[in-house]
């Protein structure tokens, strides 16, 4: 592995491709059903789904399999799974988890920040999920992006992003 190019690879895809996408990700309110008990109507979390689940099928990455699951009365499920790379995967399976919920507002934001008004301040992005937890399947995919870019075996990724 090339360390420097990996760290190359993973700023350029951090910088130019993940936090557009975070950005918009943080001007969506899809707070979890305990702080919005209107989340269905209100379609917040349908918005965040989608937007994870287009950029998630946009990435070349073969063999990818994205699907949405839904069971009535239920926050969405994203199901990703990645077949394994490589001669000597063997039958491992490598779990990836997160969610895309959001805790409630909250108070004590400067006066210039707010939680559904994505900022960029240098290398800091303000604003609520950003870190928690909506990174999570951008991450994740760039993960094995990143080790495909450089032709390493990896095992089969099964990724599980929930909203509660």
């Amino acid at each position: 592995m090339d360390s420097a190019k990996l760290g190359q690879f993973l700023s350029d895809k951090w910088d130019n491709d993940i936090v557009p996408q975070l950005v918009d990700y943080i001007r969506i309110p899809n707070k979890s059903p305990m702080f919005d008990a209107n989340w269905v109507a209100n379609g917040y979390m349908d918005q965040a789904v989608a937007l994870m689940e287009n950029w998630a099928r946009a990435q070349k990455i073969p063999g990818l399999q994205v699907e949405v699951v839904r069971l009535e009365g239920r926050t969405p499920l994203i199901f990703l799974e990645i077949p394994a790379s490589g001669p000597e995967t063997g039958e491992d399976t490598v779990l990836l988890y997160g969610h895309l919920d959001k805790q409630p507002e909250m108070t004590g934001w400067d006066a210039d920040l707010g939680p559904w008004k994505p900022v960029l301040r240098g290398d800091k992005l303000y604003g609520r999920g950003g870190a928690d937890d909506g990174y999570a399947l951008f991450g994740s995919l760039a993960a094995v992006l990143a080790l495909q870019e450089q032709g390493l075996p990896h095992a089969r990724c099964v990724i599980l992003i929930e909203a509660c």
